[in-house]
């Protein structure tokens, strides 16, 4: 059945499978039965200029679709799945107000390149179509936080992909992947699923990127070994191996704080079966033994002809292949002179100096201000932060949380292409007033502190703001004027002590959250 929808009363976070509440008078039955038959709708003449949504689902086999569809412009959701569509109609891209697309379960063969026009799109599912590949413009779409392009026929994927910094969930399950994508940009990357494809390799360059990665579905390849970088995915929860080719783990993976470990269906011979019955901690549990047993691993001390008996703890292979100067997880309170000094001429866009007691900032990070765009130091003891991080001219990705900040310094401002700040797990009672004054900032995260208030007209003049996360803090009001922040994509206020908006609404999602604060603010 289709109908006309009204704006969607939908929690973000459960993808395509929301509640919709009527817009008014449905699409005739008799239409659609005529439809079912041809395999064609014809809406002219139907004065649905001003539809917000529109679902034309649940086996309707279509096979064209109305051109009619192109005049919607206000529509926010299109719902195609489970039709028989095999092109989609020239002057689609002129829905740019689109923000949810559900096409699955067609006979696509191509996507077309008019797409990239779509850049109010969060959310795309293409899966079980017979795409075999997908245009280089999708880059394009800014906003796209969700894609889906599970059981197709998609080989590789375009480079482009690795551009698109808004997104958090992938999936590419049951495809002819040979290899996994890299993801330079992809910042905010939470869910990558490719299983159940043909890549023979993991290396570290396909890693090194991931740092932000909670799932990782690797399960169902020709995978024969994991390497050692794998302990860059520091904030991997979940990581699916199973099925692969795989006989040897690195011992470095019983450092990741992994909750779900899957390694059934590998040739294993380095782990007893029993140790893998037991379960997720006893494997880890083991790995680290070995690491214990067999001394320092290849990651943890690297000899080679060009590298220094002191150098011995720096991981300098991380640094010439992955650009990364990577000193984590060793509890110092103090950054070694001769990790800086093992940087010697190469390039260094990275800087991971987490899970450490450090009090203050290296100084030598200076060193680093022409280059490094990605710096990582959270889980440390820091208190301030010291002149020299606000050197980084180049810095676009800053972790700082799970410190015991209070407060930014205002020469933070100089920080003009930062693009993504982590302050979660400190103790602010604001927000930091230098944020303000960043305007290339896309997203703050300062959840589990103590913020009390945020000013909303402030807020409104930071037309890159995306993503802004307040979850679990002090605020006891929101002001209704955060409602016209209007290019906020992602609001998360729960675990506050206000009292409206009312969880109902928050559930509804960040678009409802704003046109609700709106129609509070004093006329």
């Amino acid at each position: 059945m289709s109908r006309l929808k009204g704006v969607a009363e939908r929690d973000t976070r459960v993808g395509f499978r929301a509640e919709r509440r009527d817009f008014g008078a449905s699409v005739p039955q008799g239409l659609l039965k005529a439809a079912r038959k041809s395999g064609q709708l014809n809406l002219s003449g139907r004065n649905l200029s001003e539809a917000f949504i529109l679902s034309i689902n649940s086996h309707n086999k279509l096979q064209i679709l109305p051109e009619e569809i192109t005049n919607l412009r206000n529509l926010k959701g299109l719902y195609l799945q489970h039709n028989e569509l095999t092109c989609i109609p020239e002057g689609f891209e002129q829905l740019f107000n689109l923000e949810d697309l559900d096409i699955s379960n067609n006979r696509l063969t191509t996507v077309p390149a008019s797409f990239s026009s779509l850049s109010s799109l969060v959310r795309l599912n293409l899966s079980s179509n017979q795409l075999k590949s997908l245009p280089a413009g999708i880059s394009g779409m800014k906003r796209l936080k969700h894609l889906d392009c599970n059981s197709n026929l998609l080989e590789a994927v375009p480079p482009e992909l690795a551009n698109m910094e808004s997104l958090e969930l992938l999936y590419l399950r049951r495809n002819k992947l040979r290899f996994l994508p890299e993801f330079p940009s992809c910042r905010l990357l939470k869910e990558l699923h490719v299983g159940e494809n043909q890549i023979e390799i993991l290396g570290p360059e396909h890693l090194k990127h991931l740092n932000s990665v909670l799932v990782l579905d690797l399960r169902d390849n020709k995978l024969k070994s994991v390497p050692d970088e794998i302990t860059l995915l520091q904030s991997l929860e979940r990581l699916d191996l199973s099925n692969n080719d795989i006989s040897s783990l690195p011992c470095s993976l019983g450092k990741l704080h992994l909750k779900f470990l899957a390694l059934e269906g590998n040739p294993l011979r380095t782990i007893r079966r029993e140790i893998i019955n037991k379960g997720t901690q006893e494997v880890l549990k083991y790995l680290r033994s070995k690491i214990k047993d067999d001394g320092p691993s290849q990651s943890d001390s690297v000899e080679t002809a060009m590298t220094l008996p002191s150098e011995s703890r720096v991981n300098v292979h991380a640094i010439i292949t992955l650009k990364i100067l990577d000193y984590s997880d060793k509890q110092t309170t103090l950054i070694p002179d001769e990790v800086f000094d093992a940087v010697k001429s190469n390039i260094i866009t990275s800087v991971n100096f987490s899970k450490n007691q450090l009090c203050e900032i290296p100084k030598r990070i200076v060193e680093l201000k022409e280059m490094v765009s990605d710096v990582n130091l959270s889980f440390n003891k820091l208190s301030f932060i010291s002149l020299e991080l606000c050197t980084l001219q180049k810095l676009t990705f800053l972790d700082l949380r799970n410190n015991f900040l209070n407060s930014l310094p205002e020469e933070m401002e100089s920080l003009i292409r930062l693009q993504t700040i982590n302050l979660s797990f400190n103790r602010f009672r604001i927000l930091p007033e230098v944020l303000y004054h960043i305007p290339t900032l896309e997203t703050i995260l300062i959840s589990n502190n103590q913020v009390g208030s945020v000013d909303p007209q402030k807020m409104k003049a930071m037309e890159n703001l995306i993503t802004l996360d307040l979850q679990n803090n002090d605020l006891l009001q929101i002001p209704p004027e955060l409602g016209n922040c209007v290019n906020l994509r992602t609001l998360l206020l729960d675990g506050n002590p206000f009292r409206v908006p009312r969880a109902a609404i928050l559930m509804k999602g960040t678009a409802a959250i704003l046109e609700y604060l709106r129609d509070r603010i004093p006329t």
